[in-house]
């Protein structure tokens, strides 16, 4: 499905089930789009992920049936997929700041309608990348599970936790202390990060990796194998985060919308970094691989 077409489907998906129990797998499974994309689309187009978006729309609807009906706030609780009237209080309270007896009394409550995506691609077809048919290849890393609605402030803490256990001594120049610096050596573990969508829901995958070309697999690491396919190859020269998460959000809100050649393929996409320089010098060197197809 066309990239932009697929983000509004979704939205259309929600605002028709915002009183059914759906989750995020739910609507990637309906507009054909893995988990993962969809979410780190749907945040950078919205500035939303889409559970935020489906709990804000819920908690507003609410809100107007407090308004306009005489439902008692059990009822509405039930209808908008809250466990208990208490959970909902909570979280109504917390929206809205203020609680659903208020709003019943007319006092004013937060809006929040339905978002309407109109998208002006700028420079999308023009950014610097190139596709690559690539063989297959595996990868093996330190492996931890993330939630798509915090991974962006949880990755970071995982990089750090790995490199301070296993990676700094030997990019130091020391000579291994055990099996998992020694893996990180012989690897070149920190090359790579891959974010893996085969969990379902919100949940996916994420390694700390390198290229893995054979040998004994430490207990504790984990190999994840990448098919034959073509990647659009997004070379990025900058100051590391901050180049590479600026190219992301344009992939997603410019290149993919505006491509009218190539989507999303594949259930798994590549970080890439130069691990012979600094990540904040001003030429760093880092890429994003993205799996595509032609359309």
């Amino acid at each position: 499905m066309e990239w932009l077409t697929g983000i509004r489907s979704a939205i259309d998906f929600i605002e028709k089930n915002l009183e059914n129990d759906i989750s995020v797998q739910d609507v990637a499974d309906k507009v054909f789009i893995s988990p993962i994309f969809l979410q780190r689309g749907f945040s950078l187009m919205t500035g939303f992920s889409v559970g935020e978006y489906i709990r804000n729309r819920r908690l507003y609807q609410a809100a107007l049936d407090l308004v306009n009906t005489e439902d008692l706030v059990i009822v509405i609780a039930y209808r908008y997929c809250y466990e208990t009237p208490e959970s909902f209080t909570k979280a109504f309270s917390r929206f809205h700041g203020v609680t659903p007896s208020q709003v019943r009394n007319s006092t004013p409550f937060k809006p929040f309608l339905p978002i309407k995506i109109n998208l002006t691609v700028q420079g999308g077809n023009n950014m610097d990348y190139k596709i690559m048919s690539k063989a297959g290849f595996k990868v093996i890393g330190f492996q931890k599970v993330f939630d798509s609605e915090t991974s962006y402030a949880e990755i970071p803490k995982f990089w750090d936790e790995i490199c301070g256990k296993y990676a700094n001594n030997v990019w130091a120049g020391n000579a291994p202390a055990n099996v998992f610096e020694k893996a990180v050596k012989d690897y070149n573990i920190g090359e790579y990060g891959i974010c893996i969508d085969d969990i379902g829901g919100s949940k996916f995958r994420y390694l700390i990796a390198g290229k893995y070309e054979g040998g004994e697999i430490p207990e504790g690491l984990e190999v994840f194998e990448f098919p034959v396919g073509d990647w659009a190859v997004f070379d990025i020269f900058g100051p590391c985060p901050g180049a590479l998460q600026s190219v992301n959000t344009k992939i997603f809100t410019e290149w993919l919308p505006g491509n009218p050649e190539y989507e999303i393929s594949g259930n798994a996409n590549v970080e890439w970094y130069d691990c012979m320089s600094m990540p904040n010098d001003k030429d760093y060197h880092s890429a994003i691989w993205i799996p595509v197809k032609k359309k």
